[in-house]
């Protein structure tokens, strides 16, 4: 099981004065978070925020992810996260003997997973133990971040000079790979919350955490925590233009829509910026978020990660040399494992978060250039400054949804034909229950409901192959307005250069 963001706990190892009083404390994901937030603020900043330079530990400062099950079965006291998931699993016979949670220090850079902690190294070994024990291939679970980076894995494990399995591994020791609410494509939320700190559950966090950073970090520290968070960024949307529309329109659009969703990042109002009057697409949102940004912060996205699409089967096999193409599927190919199968289960119906309204940033007191807008409210969808579309509150449909009904059925990204079966879960929660009940299709609640977990089971159990695929959403529709295709279609020949 490789969790998300907001499943991970981070504890405090440093033994220097300044940290003593944190040692073996949580300053992710506890009480005491939220204690240290209140009563020193400046030494939680410090702690939490990784070193500019090397995007390792600051000097005398030592956090590591929280390990085993209570890394992750709940976020704060009641607040469940993966509990019900590991219940559930026991009354088919798992237990530690047999199943793993593999937490990580989600702030690096996927690279330094690895070069810190090895992480992947770990993560390869137990798998490979475990199958050794067991004589039987390994389920992979995987939610919201965490299926990006089980993504990157399967690039890594395999690749000459990283993982050294070699192009038969994932097939040797893997049988499926169930896919929750997985941001395969980025979160849009991500943008605004390194741009300008915006929150709105930007972080992929709960109401909890959302409360704290917001009630006590202005939002320039929120900024300049999540810019020195480098997997934060891992989550900015991938495919350019060519996923999430240009100036004239967008796969998602709705008939009858005002302004196309392609207009990302709206500056509708009269601006006496320097840096841009008009609107911005996706894709242009990323000269402008450097332009906004420190030199360090643009250097640190841009060598971690790339963000574009690869439009031949050459290309794609260029780019399984290439680390920071790792995390994007639309650059990489899935393992050459044809008995494979890939599960992809993701809630839909939940308004979020699609484009945004910006202005200048007139407050004096104010560190950043820009701000949303949030006079903009009411029709068409808009809500304090935020444009809401389709997908599960936190990741867009297109997110989740585009790879599994499409784009792993292109050729150059997915040679070996390994198989993929999609689930879509509405988003119906109960009015009484405070985390939506047993079928709600919010991004981390989904993880209780109830339909999810007899299909877990199913998986984990061996009888994946009794699933149905079930899609309630337009995403085939819009999959097919995406600007990306076969080789040799004739849409290729009309698509734009990047």
């Amino acid at each position: 099981m490789i969790p998300g963001v907001i499943s991970t706990g981070l504890e405090s190892w440093s033994t220097e004065d300044d940290s003593r009083q944190y040692f073996r404390k949580r300053l992710w994901g506890s009480w005491s978070m939220m204690r240290a937030l209140v009563v020193d603020k400046p030494s939680w900043k410090k702690h939490i925020m990784l070193d500019t330079k090397t995007g390792l530990d600051p000097p005398g400062i030592k956090l590591r992810a929280a390990q085993g099950f209570d890394a992750t079965d709940f976020f704060i006291t009641g607040y469940w996260i993966w509990n019900k998931i590991l219940e559930n699993l026991a009354t088919i016979g798992y237990d530690p003997t047999n199943a793993f949670t593999a937490a990580y220090d989600w702030r690096m850079s996927y690279m330094n997973y690895e070069r810190r902690d090895q992480y992947f190294t770990r993560l390869k070994s137990h798998i490979e133990i475990a199958v050794r024990v067991q004589n039987k291939k390994a389920v992979l679970l995987s939610h919201s971040m965490g299926s990006q980076v089980l993504y990157y894995f399967l690039h890594w494990v395999e690749a000459e000079g990283y993982g050294n399995g070699g192009p038969g591994w994932v097939e040797a020791y893997i049988d499926s790979w169930i896919n929750i609410s997985g941001c395969m494509l980025g979160a849009l939320k991500g943008m605004p919350a390194v741009l300008s700190g915006e929150m709105k559950d930007t972080a992929q966090l709960n109401a909890f955490a959302v409360y704290g950073l917001e009630k006590f970090l202005s939002r320039h520290e929120r900024a300049e925590i999540f810019r020195a968070m480098p997997g934060i960024s891992s989550m900015l949307p991938l495919g350019g233009n060519a996923v999430w529309g240009d100036h004239t329109g967008a796969p998602d659009d709705q008939p009858g829509q005002n302004i196309s969703y392609g207009n990302f990042l709206r500056f509708a109002r009269e601006s006496n910026s320097s840096l841009t009057k008009t609107n911005l697409t996706v894709e242009e949102s990323f000269p402008y978020l450097y332009k906004n940004s420190e030199q360090w912060y643009k250097e640190m996205v841009m060598k971690s990660y790339s963000h574009g699409v690869a439009h031949t089967a050459h290309e794609v096999e260029d780019n399984q040399l290439i680390p920071a193409k790792w995390i994007n599927p639309l650059e990489t190919r899935l393992p050459l494992a044809p008995s494979l199968k890939i599960y992809c289960f993701y809630g839909i119906g939940k308004p979020t978060e699609r484009a945004f309204y910006y202005r200048d940033d007139l407050d004096p007191l104010s560190k950043l250039n820009v701000t949303l807008d949030t006079m903009f409210s009411g029709n068409g969808g808009v809500d304090h400054g935020v444009v809401l579309g389709e997908g599960d509150g936190t990741v867009n449909l297109l997110s989740s949804g585009y790879m599994c009904a499409k784009g792993w059925g292109m050729k150059r990204y997915n040679p070996a034909g390994v198989k993929i079966k999609t689930v879509e879960m509405p988003h119906e929660p109960d009015q009484f229950s405070p985390r939506g009940g047993p079928n709600t299709g919010d991004h981390v609640d989904i993880l209780g409901r109830s339909s999810l977990n007899d299909l877990i089971l199913r998986v984990a159990g061996g009888q994946g192959e009794q699933i149905e695929e079930t899609i309630h959403s337009n995403i085939r529709e819009y999959a097919d307005k995406v600007k990306i295709y076969e080789e040799g279609e004739e849409g290729e020949r009309r698509r734009v250069p990047p």
